[in-house]
């Protein structure tokens, strides 16, 4: 899957079946549904579901959970927009 075909995965009602579960989130965060996204990061252990965490606090404002979960995931907080993060986000996960 590509970018633009996770972009278009938005007009369904449910995220494809073939994403990683860290996209998956994305997805969700992408649909307005941060705690169906939270959820899904917060039952896995590693290090891409640590940075998707982060995010996902970033999102909400909460800048010392985040920087936290930046940590975990080995990465700084970047200084870019949260949409430019996301989009980065979800191509590196996608393996683009």
């Amino acid at each position: 899957m590509t970018y633009d075909d996770f972009r278009a995965s938005l007009s369904l009602d449910a995220p494809p079946s073939d994403l990683p579960e860290t996209v998956a989130a994305l997805w969700h965060l992408d649909k307005d549904d941060w705690h169906a996204a939270h959820e899904i990061v917060q039952a896995i252990e590693s290090r891409d579901a640590a940075w998707v965490h982060a995010h996902l606090h970033r999102v909400e404002g909460d800048l010392w959970n985040a920087d936290y979960w930046y940590r975990r995931a080995g990465r700084a907080r970047p200084e870019v927009s949260l949409e430019d993060e996301r989009a980065a986000m979800i191509a590196e996960l996608l393996g683009a």
